[in-house]
């Protein structure tokens, strides 16, 4: 457990760690296919966990109407269609990486959402709600979104991607919801709350690091081949992280209050990368060519959401002094 522990405070040193692993490994060993088999149990140790934390109960509980649907239009209207400009701007003769940037405009916010609005005292009751709600709409939302924007060069098998999102996303919340009901009814809601819930996430970034080594390990004779494929990748994804971020902030000055506006940027600017990487591998036959494209995210969103939170802290202690 000190080990997941480390990685889950460490996330961007694991995922590099990882990279680093599997490159070497795909470069000593040619044909490494089978490693797909292990695809879908790591997808589902990576989802499962993170449903066991969720609080359910805030989806019937009444909250602020106007910043639930101003997130849930940013996650499945603005941030959609920027990814399409973006993939037409940058990757117009890669479609696995256009459809890589999609997936990840497509899967909104995660676990660390919380975190992050929790330690830049932000609403966090309403970013709980923005997890549960952006991950139920995105479940129908992103297999229509991706025929509607994928052009025919890219093959969309319509009954996979439904049928995984099934799996990897509505199953193991069933299976989160019962879980936590019976870890609540053994152990009470509280030691629930303080013992239990905080080791889940540790097996989720485990699952992630693991999914990573195996993306980079299929596809390191690619990257060999083509060693200007990270550049390529690499300075769309700061660029666009950076946009979404500037024009987010500016939008939550201008519409919510301190504390709301932060769950709003933390509910929009956190995407769910272990879901976009778990239906990339289990559904699309380019599947690591979409991932790596999604490895790179997690370490650009890392970093920003980490200077986002400090930021924020600083502004509010200026102002709390003032």
């Amino acid at each position: 457990m000190r080990i997941l522990f480390w990685m889950q405070k460490h996330l961007v040193q694991s995922i590099l760690i990882g990279m680093v692993l599997g490159f070497l490994i795909g470069v000593l060993f040619d044909d490494l296919s089978y490693l797909r088999r292990f695809v879908t149990p790591l997808s589902v140790l990576m989802v499962y966990p993170m449903m066991v934390t969720l609080n359910y109960r805030s989806l019937l509980v009444r909250g602020n109407v106007k910043l639930q649907v101003v997130t849930q239009v940013i996650n499945f209207v603005y941030l959609p269609l920027l990814a399409v400009l973006f993939g037409v701007i940058f990757f117009r003769d890669y479609p696995a990486f256009r459809l890589g940037i999609l997936l990840i405009a497509l899967l909104p916010t995660s676990g660390m959402t919380v975190s992050w609005t929790v330690m830049a005292k932000g609403n966090v009751s309403e970013a709980i709600r923005m997890i549960v709600i952006g991950l139920m709409l995105a479940g129908f939302i992103t297999p229509l979104y991706i025929g509607l924007f994928m052009d025919e060069t890219t093959t969309i098998p319509f009954g996979n991607i439904f049928l995984q999102i099934i799996m990897i996303v509505f199953i193991p919340m069933f299976l989160g919801f019962l879980t936590q009901l019976l870890l609540k009814k053994r152990y009470g809601e509280q030691r629930f709350i303080r013992d239990i819930k905080p080791i889940f996430p540790a097996f989720s970034t485990l699952a992630v690091v693991l999914l990573i080594t195996m993306v980079m390990s299929m596809r390191a004779q690619m990257i060999v081949a083509n060693p200007d494929v990270l550049l390529v990748i690499t300075l769309p994804i700061v660029l666009g992280y950076v946009v979404m971020l500037v024009s987010l902030h500016f939008l939550g000055l201008w519409l919510f209050n301190r504390e709301d506006r932060i769950a709003m940027i933390n509910g929009t600017m956190i995407r769910s990368l272990s879901l976009a990487l778990a239906i990339a591998l289990t559904v699309f036959e380019e599947g690591a060519e979409i991932a790596l494209v999604i490895a790179i995210a997690y370490m650009v969103q890392v970093q920003l959401a980490a200077w986002y939170v400090k930021h924020s802290i600083k502004s509010f202690d200026r102002v709390e002094s003032v």
